[in-house]
């Protein structure tokens, strides 16, 4: 017996009238269904996504850009070399977040990444090309080109992070989402002083990031006589805070608590602190920012930590683009969200 020929109803891909026809609507309605499209009945709407189920229909990509305007695309840029994002849990956390809801709602992700000054135009002329529906946008520093370019293009952008400091005019003219940095900051140092430490230091991040000043913030708000040489700058990785605890036992031989802005920073400090024969938390207690469970958990002793929900941030950023991008969002500023902080105690403070 033949085969089923190449034009025989098994083997063709399934058209929207065939949906249409199946369905019972017309061509019209299931054109809307399927493009996601409004006025549509709810009974007819289940019996189109059931036709379209039982055909098989897959929507064709360009046909459905030119109904809807829209790519199914959204950029996700950060700006920090690759080496950063492939090796902090905290950016594969974010970018999980944010693929798991893009998922939901049938949308690619396409990542964008800022290796040094030269890359500004690349993106630039991405988003120019009108590839994407929006962008997520995050680990800006404060000098960055990155809002310059988004407000030029007109992009729908939600921020991971606040782009500005507190007040400031970015900081109200774009949606943002951030954790509260300050906050957690402060109550990782109250823990310490709460334990019976007073000299208390700070391996902060780099200070071009509002992540980075939020929390130094936080320290000063508890400690606000601090002895300043009790803060050194590190850059958020394993061996900026080995440098950073080094130059701090340089400075201050005897501190008896230290508060790393996050836990990458804070597993190089303890790494110097064992290396030089200080027990934690016995002499030195230490206390991180992110619970990044692969690091807090792996280090010896387990690392008390300040928690935020990363990957639940990255889903968010998605829905407050997506409810921009479908006219949802509100008439006044635009709304940005500032979620929780907790302090998880470990075995190191």
């Amino acid at each position: 017996m033949p085969g089923p020929t190449p034009d025989s109803p098994r083997d063709a891909r399934p058209t929207l009238e065939a949906v249409a026809a199946l369905a019972g609507v017309s061509r019209a309605t299931a054109s809307r269904v399927v493009n996601g499209g409004a006025g549509v009945r709810q009974p007819l709407v289940e019996q189109v996504r059931k036709a379209v189920e039982e055909l098989g229909y897959v929507p064709n990509h360009a046909a459905r850009t030119l109904v809807t305007r829209r790519n199914g695309a959204v950029a996700v840029i950060i700006d920090e070399p690759e080496f950063r994002i492939f090796s902090d849990p905290f950016f594969s956390q974010q970018i999980r977040g944010i693929s798991r809801e893009l998922n939901a709602y049938d949308a690619q992700l396409v990542l964008l990444l800022v290796e040094g000054s030269g890359d500004f135009d690349r993106v630039a002329r991405y988003l120019a090309g009108g590839h994407v529906d929006g962008a997520l946008a995050f680990s800006l520093h404060t000098d960055d080109e990155l809002p310059a370019i988004i407000r030029r293009f007109q992009v729908p952008t939600v921020y991971g992070g606040r782009p500005g400091r507190p007040g400031a005019a970015s900081e109200l003219a774009v949606p943002y989402v951030d954790c509260d940095n300050r906050g957690g900051a402060a109550e990782a140092v109250r823990h310490l002083v709460s334990l019976g430490r007073r000299r208390i230091a700070h391996i902060a991040g780099p200070r071009d990031q509002t992540s980075a000043l939020d929390r130094i913030d936080g320290y000063r708000d508890v400690l606000p006589d601090g002895d300043p040489a009790l803060l050194v700058e590190g850059d958020f990785t394993v061996e900026g805070g080995a440098r950073a605890m080094t130059q701090l036992l340089e400075r201050r031989p005897g501190p008896d608590a230290v508060f790393a802005a996050n836990d990458l920073m804070a597993s190089g400090a303890l790494r110097v602190l064992r290396e030089q024969g200080r027990r934690v938390p016995e002499e030195v207690a230490l206390v991180g920012f992110d619970d990044m469970v692969s690091i807090a958990e792996s280090t010896e002793p387990s690392l008390t930590t300040v928690r935020q929900d990363v990957e639940g941030m990255g889903r968010l950023m998605v829905r407050m683009l997506m409810r921009r991008l479908n006219g949802e969002s509100g008439d006044g500023e635009p709304e940005s969200v500032i979620t929780p902080t907790e302090l998880v105690r470990r075995a190191s403070a």
